[in-house]
């Protein structure tokens, strides 16, 4: 498959005014509202286009997996320090992820292999990403299809090369409503020489306040866990840092450490899959604030990431009042999301302010003047 390829499917697209779903793996169908429209695969174009380790710069097509751009990464020392969540197991499988009114062609595409497309379109950080950085920080560059065929570039392979380069950013998170990202552009970064994960059993109010004073010191944390009375907490860099790091910490070693962050960025570990059956009612909420709100009083018990600044809410549907929570996480100064939903057709992300609202829909219009790509996706009327 070539850009031509993609792009003459959105040229006839947009001539018969087709709605078109963008597929890569499919780990994330069920992000966003109902998928809508005839699948457009990328798999197909896939590869990494360069990669030039002492510029620590990476070019890769849309359909290339993440563990395979991740793999060339860890061969020379280096990573992706975002950690974009993978999503390889049991994620697919949530009712009303496949395409409302896609052909079938979609149920052949093997499920739960992430794209670098499908990580550019999603946005989505694993737990280093308070620390350093979003995807959104990390794009250099993008070539995209519009909603009317046209292949466009922007930004390049320099952090300096600032020509278009906040449309890349743009991309980033717009789960394919303003284009097809066909290649994508990164900086990475060296692996740390160590990593080290400290265990302590405390409450949450007091693993609340015991973050922030370590959040305050020059302590080397890349990564924090609360949940069910432990708190977990990450730590990376020089053996001296480290270690240092680990003795001002304290508690324990935790030897399953790379298992359980791993677990975390990918949402396998037992948090969000206990009790799950194909008739469960659940919804993932994702709840951020700012990383000094207290503990919220929320049941059932939340999973808490980022220092604070993310708290995973799991509750059955029919028994939950979003309203309440939506408000209560905007009186301290956040917003909640339905990261993933049983209810596939109500708005899944809070609904944007007036100013950012009229710039989304300017932009729309302009890459997408026929609204053909992931209609209704981001929201239920672009």
């Amino acid at each position: 498959m070539h850009i031509e390829d993609i792009a003459g499917q959105v040229i006839t697209a947009f001539k018969n005014k087709t709605p078109l779903c963008i597929r890569g793996g499919g780990s994330k169908d069920f992000l966003g509202r109902t998928p809508m429209g005839q699948t457009l695969l990328t798999t197909e174009y896939h590869g990494i286009v360069d990669y030039d380790p002492a510029e620590l710069v990476l070019t890769a097509r849309c359909g290339t997996p993440v563990e395979e751009v991740e793999s060339l990464l860890r061969e020379h020392g280096q990573m992706l320090p975002f950690e974009p969540p993978l999503f390889e197991h049991g994620m697919s499988n949530d009712r009303g992820s496949h395409s409302r009114d896609a052909d079938s062609e979609s149920e052949k595409t093997p499920s739960g292999s992430s794209t670098v497309g499908g990580m550019v379109a999603a946005g989505l950080s694993g737990p280093r990403r308070p620390w350093s950085g979003s995807v959104r920080d990390y794009i250099l560059g993008t070539v995209c299809v519009n909603g009317c065929g046209e292949v466009l570039k922007f930004g390049g392979q320099v952090m300096k090369n600032v020509a278009g380069y906040d449309v890349s950013r743009l991309m980033t998170g717009s789960l394919g409503t303003l284009g097809v990202v066909v290649e994508a552009s990164f900086k990475v970064l060296p692996a740390p020489i160590k990593v080290a994960t400290r265990m302590l059993e405390m409450d949450e109010d007091s693993a609340h306040q015991f973050l922030k004073r370590m959040l305050a010191t020059p302590t080397p944390i890349d990564a924090t866990c609360y949940y069910d009375g432990q708190l977990y907490i990450r730590l990376s860099g020089s053996e001296s840092g480290v270690g240092a790091g680990e003795a001002a910490v304290g508690g324990e070693q935790f030897d399953a450490g790379d298992e359980l962050w791993r677990s975390l960025r990918n949402q396998n570990h037992e948090f969000f899959t206990q009790n799950d059956t194909a008739d469960d009612d659940i919804d993932l909420w994702r709840l951020s604030l700012p990383p000094a709100t207290p503990v919220l009083p929320v049941e059932p018990p939340t999973l808490v990431e980022w220092g604070g600044a993310v708290r995973w809410l799991r509750v059955r549907f029919q028994e939950f009042d979003h309203d309440e929570i939506e408000s209560l996480c905007k009186k301290h100064g956040g917003h909640a999301i339905r990261f993933r939903s049983i209810d596939r057709e109500a708005e899944m992300n809070p609904p944007a302010d007036s100013v950012s609202r009229r710039l989304f829909e300017n932009l729309k219009a302009s890459f997408d003047p026929a609204g053909i790509l992931n209609p209704g996706r981001l929201y239920r009327d672009l």
